[in-house]
């Protein structure tokens, strides 16, 4: 960890911040340092913003297009299952190594990478030939998300550590304002663009080249500024938690896990539900738009919420419940209700904010958060990596969505369970088991 307080920038503590200026600017001015810092603070927020927008559109905008997509690539309803099973399952394989990449070349550097992969992967995946050739290219995009994905809560922790819930909530706002811009926008741009369900999905590229732009800057300014050994000091680090012996951790991983299954079961299948009850694709596009906008606002409302309350437990709740009713209605009235339903799965899908919180919540150091959202991320997107796949091959067979949406349904109350457990008001370096 001690590598990590290395990174480009400087956290907002202020022995930290005065430790590091002095150490990387020997000949400047109080001044020029602290102007040096407002700037570098500045450009780690655009950086988190660009970055968080690039952390969706790679799969909902295959979602608005995975009909024509299917098509296209001769898929069978297994197949697109499984490619709507290969966020998860990237996001466990990649995700477990950003810690790892992180203390070798510095957050900032591995993000900045992330940034290069998704928009080399979304350039190529619908040019490349083939399901084969599609499906190598959506995993280059989802491991630069995997590790962005991790390294998220550990970048606000350690810059913006007396707002974590602020920031956390401003980075899942973009994240989710990513997220219904390419569901919205996808099925309109294509036609746009001229038709091409392969053109459309490579439009989306050109965001995720631009996120690489300020990790750039920030990855040049860390070259040139000496190691910040002394404000790793004044930040008081202690010896990495034994984070498997935890369980708050394997709460916290259940209740990721869980929340990511029926997001991305909602992303990947939530168009083809209303499709398959008569609406149009365009406005199906748009009713997973309307779902994933509801956490623009509610991301981050949730997070700056749940970081004053000492228990999240009643969130989770909430937020469960909002999703039982959601698929409730899309089983019984999808068509009349679908508006409604849209709206409350969105509120639902707000669990995912309120996870990203609850690990800078379960930590009290910079060590712990990292290896928390390492664990707590790829443990999750493990278990998620069922659902989609279970879904398709349901759907394929029962020639409905009955027992699909039981299952969706089913899987809110575990979820629950595990998210009240969580959220206690409690941190891994408090529990016996983790620090013997």
């Amino acid at each position: 960890m001690m590598v990590l307080m290395h990174d480009e920038t400087r956290t907002l503590r202020p022995a930290a911040t005065a430790a590091s200026s002095a150490a990387s600017l020997d000949s400047a001015t109080p001044g020029s340092a602290t102007r040096r810092a407002v700037w570098t603070t500045r450009l780690v927020v655009v950086g988190i913003v660009l970055a968080a927008l690039n952390l969706r559109p790679a799969i909902t905008s295959l979602g608005a297009l995975l009909e024509e997509a299917r098509v296209g690539l001769h898929m069978s309803g297994s197949v697109a299952g499984l490619l709507t099973s290969l966020p998860p399952l990237c996001f466990a394989v990649f995700g477990i190594a950003a810690p790892r990449l992180a203390r070798r070349f510095g957050p900032g550097a591995v993000v900045c990478a992330g940034m290069a992969a998704i928009a080399a992967g979304l350039a190529v995946r619908p040019f490349a030939g083939g399901t084969a050739g599609f499906l190598a290219a959506s995993a280059l995009a989802l491991m630069g998300i995997a590790v962005s994905n991790v390294l998220m809560p550990v970048i606000v922790k350690r810059h913006f550590p007396d707002r974590v819930g602020s920031m956390t909530g401003l980075y899942s706002m973009a994240l989710a304002l990513g997220t219904s811009l390419a569901a919205a926008a996808t099925v309109p741009v294509t036609q746009m663009l001229g038709g091409s369900w392969r053109v459309g999905l490579a439009a989306w590229a050109s965001i995720a080249a631009v996120a690489v732009l300020p990790w750039v800057a920030l990855v040049r300014d860390r070259g040139r500024a000496r190691p910040d050994t002394a404000g790793a000091a004044a930040a008081g680090e202690v010896p990495a938690p034994r984070i498997t012996r935890s369980p708050t951790a394997w709460a916290l991983g259940c209740f990721f896990g869980l929340q990511a299954t029926g997001a991305y079961i909602t992303m990947g299948w939530m168009p083809q539900i209303f499709r398959d009850a008569g609406v149009s694709a365009s406005t199906a596009g748009v009713l997973l738009a309307v779902t994933m906008v509801m956490g623009v606002p509610l991301a981050f409302v949730i997070p700056r919420l749940a970081s004053r309350m000492k228990n999240q437990g009643p969130i989770v709740v909430a937020l469960g419940a909002c999703g039982l009713t959601g698929y409730l209605g899309l089983l019984l009235a999808p068509a009349a209700g679908a508006w409604a339903w849209a709206l409350l799965l969105g509120v639902s899908n707000c669990a995912f904010p309120l996870a990203l919180t609850m690990i800078g919540m379960r930590s009290r150091t910079g060590t712990g958060v990292v290896r928390l959202s390492a664990f707590a991320q790829s443990t999750g997107y493990l278990i998620s990596i069922p659902g989609p796949l279970l879904i398709g091959v349901l759907y394929q067979h029962s020639g409905g969505w009955t027992l699909p949406l039981g299952l969706m349904a089913g899987l809110l109350v575990p979820q629950m369970i595990m998210g009240v457990m969580a959220g206690r008001d409690r941190t891994i370096e408090d529990e016996p088991r983790v620090r013997n």
